[in-house]
């Protein structure tokens, strides 16, 4: 795997459970690959529904990366988080599925990437307390995520949601840690422009 120099930080220790669980599986105990499947298929799932924007194609995705994980059993070497290397698993297949032709869409364009340092997301609360409210801030959230382009979603997801590095994000989507600041920055600010444009409708 590339980019080793910026993942040297990821690399789990001893009481990671999850690499735990995958070198038990990779000598022989199958118990622990289900346990890996209840702990990460809801959250990949999650993660593949955000890029391919399709629930029945995420979950064919979702069993071919599982499927990827049974095969790679033998030559599994923790190098890195086991997060990290799931998720670069199911990058590179939901970006398969994204290239074919049929499935493209401009939202699914290569983003330039530039400098610049992050800006805060839009507030997690609501401005009160009632719940619709706050149902109605989420789903514009979740419709702002649909018009990011995909590597600047997929970026987002990573750090923001499920709390990967920079530098883990970088091996996942096969970029530079630079990148990946440039694409979480465009991200936020593209969300803040129309979560902003969507609390201020025009007269």
């Amino acid at each position: 795997m590339g980019f080793q120099s910026e993942v040297e930080s990821s690399v789990p220790e001893a009481s990671d459970e999850d690499v735990r669980l995958m070198l038990a599986f990779s000598g022989g105990d199958e118990a622990a690959f289900d346990l890996l499947f209840d702990r990460w298929s809801g959250r990949l799932l999650r993660f593949l529904e955000r890029m391919v924007r399709d629930p029945a194609v995420a979950e064919e995705l979702l069993q071919e990366s599982f499927l990827r994980v049974h095969r790679a059993r033998d030559r599994y070497q923790p190098q890195a988080r086991f997060s990290t290397w799931l998720y670069t698993i199911a990058t590179n297949v939901a970006r398969n599925e994204l290239r074919r032709p049929f499935r493209r869409s401009p939202h699914d364009s290569t983003d330039d990437e530039g400098d610049g340092a992050p800006l805060t997301l839009v507030a997690d609360a609501p401005a009160t307390d009632e719940v619709v409210e706050a149902r109605r801030q989420g789903d514009a959230v979740e419709a702002a995520l649909e018009t990011l382009p995909e590597r600047q979603r997929s970026a987002l997801w990573l750090s923001a949601v499920e709390g990967l590095s920079y530098a883990e994000v970088a091996v996942a989507l096969e970029t530079t840690e630079k990148s990946v600041k440039a694409l979480v920055h465009r991200a936020r600010v593209a969300l803040s422009r129309q979560m902003g444009s969507k609390e201020t409708p025009h007269d």
